[in-house]
């Protein structure tokens, strides 16, 4: 008969998604370090083992444990402990008990995607750097930063590359998408803003494309300001795997929640401050291109793909 610890419990198994198991990503040991002196104590950091100590000895769990059905370890999830990290959730939902979110509802992503209420697409594809000669910019996860999506006028293809990617004569792209990285970045789940003048684009098969529909009770700014909440932002954290040696969400995004307001004056209301921003920025944005564009002296630098393609084919010209 085989042993029974006095902690087991049937039908659960015990996961623990502590940071830290007193190995380096070099596979050498890893100390606890003195915040006082900067210097290593000599204890090993392992938090994993303190938590195995503890449903062990105090037949206890930790904020970086718990006990999980068996049959939620489905193919594919057994060996991500981080998964079963429920705590971004559960902040989360305490965040819509509070009073300046009465009303609101928690939905995920793919419930949205599903009722037609949110548009997600894929990026277009990754083009191979032979075929990165042209005039349409392209666009990768590391040129999505700080909200604003960084065209990188050496870094493009051809109309005729650019449409086999499309799919056609357009990108499908339109003004004030909302994008972030998928696949191969540390900043999944960090949103950036697709500005008027921008559209004309081939984006990496990385790069995720939300845009709400317009019968959805919101718009983008409003889903920005969704998706920028704390509470909402940490949820991307458990669902980030790796593959291979890179970090992947897969459709995982899916499951992310995000608050729906009541009404479209509401929610207009709590996302006045983002629509204010890039609705005011692109105004300037376009009042000082207009200016640049008015004499040939300038270098025209911001992120336009118009600009973009303007200056190469003068520099064609010249040549």
């Amino acid at each position: 008969m085989a042993h029974r610890p006095s902690w087991f419990r049937d039908g659960y198994v015990f996961v623990s998604y502590a940071p830290t198991v007193g190995i380096n990503k070099d596979g050498e040991e890893l100390y606890v370090v003195d915040p006082r002196t900067g210097t290593r104590t000599g204890e090993l950091d392992d938090k994993v083992l303190e938590d195995v100590n503890n449903v062990v000895w105090d037949k206890e769990t930790t904020a970086t444990s718990r006990w999980v059905e068996r049959e939620r370890l489905e193919p594919g999830l057994q060996a991500v402990p981080v998964y079963f990290d429920d705590r971004s959730v559960a902040n989360f939902k305490t965040l819509l008990e509070e009073p300046e979110f009465s009303g609101f509802e928690a939905v995920t992503l793919g419930d949205l995607i599903d009722d037609g209420r949110v548009v997600a697409r894929p990026g277009h594809g990754s083009p191979s750097a032979d075929l990165r000669t042209g005039m349409v910019p392209y666009i990768k996860v590391s040129d999505l930063r700080a909200g604003q999506v960084n065209i990188n006028p050496t870094n493009r293809v051809t109309d005729v590359v650019a449409e086999r990617f499309w799919r056609g004569k357009t990108s499908g792209l339109s003004p004030y998408d909302i994008l972030t990285p998928i696949r191969t970045s540390k900043n999944i789940g960090d949103f950036a803003v697709l500005m008027p003048g921008q559209e004309r684009l081939v984006l990496t098969k990385e790069i995720l494309v939300l845009h709400a529909a317009e019968d959805s009770g919101f718009d983008n700014f409003y889903l920005l300001w969704a998706m920028s909440l704390r509470a909402v932002r940490r949820q991307w954290d458990r669902i980030v795997f790796m593959q291979t040696n890179r970090e992947d969400v897969g459709s995982r995004y899916r499951e992310i929640l995000i608050p729906v307001a009541p009404s479209r004056n509401r929610a207009d209301e709590v996302s006045e401050s983002f629509r204010k921003y890039y609705l005011g920025m692109q105004e300037l944005r376009q009042s000082f291109l207009d200016h640049l564009s008015e004499s040939d002296k300038y270098h025209i630098f911001l992120s336009s793909a118009e600009a973009v393609e303007e200056e190469i084919e003068e520099e064609l010209e010249e040549l």
